[in-house]
């Protein structure tokens, strides 16, 4: 009679593990789905807080007026008046088919 009740335990303690592991909704393998997600959103935030410096370091630059003017002649194509812009693409720079 004693070996039924253990074979009994056995089977409701390895029942109980697998529902823990892989049924229940804070099974080992959600978990592990969420740390994953977690991690890779560390590194996005990571990502953007280095972004969010260099934007933070750009705009104190351009605060200067001689600054600003070299980064809109550079990025937007700004010329001042009487003044012509040439533009010289080189053949291996270009997109060819």
């Amino acid at each position: 009679m004693r070996k039924i009740y253990r074979y009994i335990y056995i089977i409701i303690f390895l029942i109980f593990m697998v529902w823990m592991i892989f049924l229940d909704t804070h099974s080992v393998k959600i978990h592990n789905e969420l740390n994953q997600e977690i991690e890779k959103l560390e590194v996005k935030k990571k990502e953007l807080i280095n972004l969010i410096e260099k934007d933070k370091r750009d705009i104190e630059q351009l605060k200067n007026k001689d600054s600003l003017e070299r980064f809109a002649r550079e990025n937007y194509g700004h010329k001042k008046e009487g003044e012509t812009i040439f533009y010289i693409e080189f053949e291996d720079s270009l997109y060819v088919h």
